[in-house]
């Protein structure tokens, strides 16, 4: 089964747990499964490393849209928890967006 979106996974080390064939295909060009096993802080800003450290330790997420190569994309980034309700890494999803949205108030 797959999901039409990106999901790539880390442990509390930073290190690349896991990879769908989107995640793998989007990141191709930076080596797609073998990112896997990697640390992800080798991949990102000090700005961005910062948020990391943050959700590792406090939990929570982290919102927002980017625009790479013509396609808008919303970027969402989530602690994943053990059973005992600790921080075990976290999960980034990378969706793309169409061009037109359209937003509802329910």
């Amino acid at each position: 089964m797959g999901v039409d979106c990106a999901i790539t996974v880390c442990d509390t080390e930073c290190r690349i747990i896991y990879m769908n064939q989107r995640a793998r295909d989007t990141f191709a060009v930076r080596g797609g499964a073998d990112l896997i096993g990697r640390n992800l802080m080798d991949c990102h800003n000090e700005r961005s490393q910062a948020i990391i450290r943050r959700l590792l330790a406090e939990g929570g997420s982290n919102a927002y849209t980017i625009e790479k190569q013509g396609l808008r994309k919303f970027i969402f980034q989530t602690a994943w928890r053990l059973s005992d309700g600790r921080v075990g890494g976290l999960t980034e999803f990378s969706i793309v967006m169409p061009d037109e949205l359209p937003h509802y108030v329910r």
